[in-house]
């Protein structure tokens, strides 16, 4: 059942909330007293890129703590199929999608929420999703 407050993130925004950059200030005004949610597949590349990093258990527990404070998406049927939806349509484009960049617009469509991201051209041209993005570097 879709959530009028509900945001997707992708995950830059996560990564630059963890990290506390500037950037993530340009989002906060999409994001306070919302409703927060991340793909299954967002969470599978914050654990591969801290794998990729190297972090130690320290590193690695503030990353739970930290997805802890959100709704975790899984996978469903009506997901998949929207998954499908979307990399066809891409395809037919001539604008193929990643993988986890269509799963993570997948679940925002399945949920009907919008999707918060810093690189809004990766979600172009999808039909039915909302995209919230800001300028900057």
């Amino acid at each position: 059942m879709p959530v009028a407050d509900q945001r997707i993130l992708d995950t830059n925004i996560v990564s630059y909330l963890m990290r506390g950059h500037t950037i993530a200030n340009l989002y906060m005004k999409h994001l306070q007293g919302k409703l927060l949610a991340l793909a299954f597949i967002t969470v599978g590349k914050l654990y591969y890129g801290a794998e990729k990093a190297g972090w130690r258990d320290k590193k690695r527990l503030q990353l739970e703590t930290v997805l802890k404070r959100f709704i975790i998406i899984p996978y469903d049927h009506r997901t998949a199929r929207h998954y499908g939806i979307i990399v066809v349509d891409r395809e037919r484009q001539g604008r193929p999608i990643t993988g986890a960049d269509a799963w993570i617009a997948a679940c925002a469509l399945r949920h009907n929420a919008p999707l918060v991201t810093h690189n809004a051209r990766d979600f172009l041209d999808i039909a039915g999703l909302e995209i919230i993005s800001e300028p900057g570097p």
